[in-house]
């Protein structure tokens, strides 16, 4: 199974060189390591390309979809790893993601939550809480009960290349908010989707420090209901706090 490992950055150039490094620092190495240059001002196409083994695209027209549907059609493997540029990979990470999708030829997607490496003791405390109950019971309830979607992480999720072709790719007409509940929701119409926790992500909480946690929780909230019950995002602004 060839794997090939995209990085959608716009303006990331403070964050994507320890992103890279634990890409490249893998058990398992990526067979390609690409980085779809977001209508970037600043040095993240500089950062990139100084890495080894690293292919930059430069995308100009600005979004976080349609950086993802570039990444898409500009791979080779046969399963695309999807991960944020903040977010830094334990060094196992990408062989957890292998063998899962190695051992069950049915699966089509998963996606793995996250730990973050900058947050207060108090965010870190709410998260593991969440993992262990809402998390869980959330997935369950839409997955099985309600049979309507799936909890998808956007910035750290794998899916065969053939099952994204299947449902057309990405969907660029949502911008940024409910862009992961909409794709995890297509995708468990035609197959199987897992949310793993032994596949998790550092990232940053840079957007909770920035808005404040209760204002995030919400906004993610209103967007996974509105994306599972009514097929489109409640916001459709794009909130950019990476600058």
């Amino acid at each position: 199974m060839t794997i090939s490992v995209i990085v959608c950055a716009h303006n990331e150039e403070r964050y994507l060189g320890p992103c890279l490094v634990s890409l490249l620092a893998q058990t398992r190495l990526p067979d390609e390591v690409i980085v779809i240059n977001n209508a970037s001002t600043d040095r993240t196409a500089a950062v990139a390309a100084a890495m080894p083994d690293v292919r930059v695209i430069n995308e100009s027209a600005k979004g976080l979809v349609i950086a993802r549907e570039r990444g898409r059609r500009e791979s080779r493997g046969e399963l695309l790893v999807y991960v944020d540029a903040d977010c830094r990979a334990p060094s196992t990470w990408l062989q957890r993601i292998e063998r899962r999708f190695a051992a069950d030829r049915s699966l089509i997607a998963l996606s793995g939550n996250y730990r973050f490496y900058d947050w207060d003791w108090i965010g870190r405390s709410l998260l593991r809480a969440y993992d262990f109950t809402l998390g869980p019971a959330t997935h369950l309830l839409v997955k099985y009960v309600l049979r309507i979607g799936v909890v998808f992480y956007g910035g750290n999720f794998a899916v065969r290349r053939e099952a994204l072709e299947r449902i057309g790719g990405f969907d660029t007409t949502i911008e940024f908010h409910g862009e992961d509940t909409n794709l995890g929701r297509r995708l468990s119409r035609i197959g199987k989707v897992e949310l793993r926790y032994d596949c998790c992500l550092y990232t940053s909480a840079r957007r909770y420090n920035a808005m404040g946690k209760a204002a995030v929780f919400r906004l993610y909230i209103r967007n996974f209901v509105s994306e599972l019950l009514h097929h489109r995002p409640k916001d459709r602004a794009h909130l950019d706090v990476r600058q």
